[in-house]
């Protein structure tokens, strides 16, 4: 059973940075496109940055130079590096494993920006 498991969420204040890493139990994870995704309180999920399995990346406008997402496939792990959060950054992030042969999610990890 493959299982996507999200890991660094926490509290931290305004400014600060944080670093979430996704553990795949994929037999290879070279073939998918990955990506993490937040969803806050009474709004809908949405993207927040991807990788391709070319190492191509995405990110949505408001995080912009200030998040930066990887992967490594021999560990078979993605990461964000998120810098200068903001309180709008508040949210439960979600990890998502895509390719022709699946699609998965993580159960995802609470990330607080406050003072």
């Amino acid at each position: 059973q493959v299982q996507l498991v999200e890991s660094g969420g926490g509290l931290v204040q305004p400014g600060g940075s944080l670093r979430l890493s996704c553990a795949a139990t994929l037999y290879t994870m070279r073939t998918y496109d990955m990506s993490w995704y937040r969803q806050a309180p009474d709004k809908e999920r949405e993207l927040v940055a991807a990788i391709d399995d070319g190492g191509n990346t995405d990110y949505v406008d408001s995080v912009k130079g200030r998040f930066f997402i990887s992967r490594d496939d021999d560990k078979k792990t993605v990461a964000l590096q998120m810098n200068s959060l903001k309180p709008e950054d508040t949210a439960v992030y979600y990890c998502k494993a895509q390719s022709p042969y699946g699609l998965y999610w993580g159960q995802g990890t609470q990330v607080t920006v406050s003072s």
